[in-house]
């Protein structure tokens, strides 16, 4: 792999992560659309999509910080009664929406990594992944007021943290199916938007800390490869950053119709990727 080839893969990693339109699912996809001479399949490869990963993931707790900090102290008994209750609450519903993508991915790890190559699947579930939002928007339609984040419930955190198990299968989206799952249970997009960032980040930082030992392990450190992750997952991050002040912007002005747009896009690119691959 370039240097050139790791960047694009990079940008496009901070600029599909957060975006419902699959960041995996891309980059399985445009390598091959592209014709790059590299081994998907290359024990060095997943890898270096997790330090990807891992970039946007610090982008992300670089955007919330705020909210960390608040749940840390929270959490550790610090400040009112009511706010150590609150917090408490809420980092229980994070581990709670957590925990199905963190049994799901120990028990389906090597399935998924066979899966994962395949850019003709990719392409395939991005088409999925498109309806998949579609549908959320029209089965939710107007039924009734869209409930705030603070609403949540374990039930609902859980259900969320279940959609999230989709996004082993590439070209489904983390942050779509989740956000998905918070549509499914009436939560508004800026509140499942906030939410699926927020659960995101332990997410990505634990499968970081199972991956980047066998990045290292695979001698991709002596072809360079660890030098080209560590630069393509800085970029990632500060795409990932500008990613985040965006859509958080995005969702809050536009409740009704807000996935639409990534919906469509998923689509065409799908069809239009699976038509070339198969051609």
């Amino acid at each position: 792999m370039t240097h050139l080839q790791a960047l694009i893969l990079a940008l496009l990693q901070g600029a599909t992560e957060l975006f419902p339109v699959s960041s995996l699912g891309h980059a399985v996809v445009l390598p091959a659309l592209l014709r790059w001479h590299y081994d998907l399949h290359a024990p060095g490869f997943l890898p270096f999509l997790v330090m990807l990963h891992l970039g946007t993931a610090t982008a992300l707790l670089a955007f919330f910080w705020r909210d960390w900090w608040v749940l840390g102290l929270g959490f550790l008994g610090i400040g009112s009664p009511e706010d150590v209750s609150r917090c408490r609450r809420s980092v229980g519903l994070i581990v709670l929406a957590t925990l199905p993508a963190v049994v799901v991915g120990f028990v389906l790890e090597h399935r998924v990594r066979r899966l994962f190559g395949d850019p003709a699947v990719a392409a395939a579930f991005l088409v999925v992944n498109g309806i998949l939002l579609l549908a959320a928007e029209r089965l939710r339609g107007s039924a009734r007021a869209p409930r705030g984040l603070e609403t949540l419930t374990a039930r609902d955190a859980l259900i969320v943290g279940l959609w999230q198990c989709l996004a082993f299968i590439p070209g489904i989206s983390r942050s779509g199916a989740t956000m998905v799952g918070g549509l499914s249970r009436g939560v508004s997009h800026e509140g499942s938007a906030h939410f699926s960032f927020l659960i995101a980040t332990p997410v990505i930082f634990g499968a970081g800390v199972l991956e980047v030992p066998k990045l290292l392990r695979a001698g991709a450190a002596a072809h360079g490869m660890w030098g080209i992750a560590v630069m393509a997952a800085v970029a990632a991050g500060v795409t990932a950053y500008a990613s985040t002040w965006f859509l958080m912007r995005y969702f809050r002005a536009h409740e009704r119709w807000a996935l639409n747009p990534f919906a469509y896009y998923c689509v065409v690119v799908g069809l239009g990727s699976l038509a070339l691959l198969l051609l």
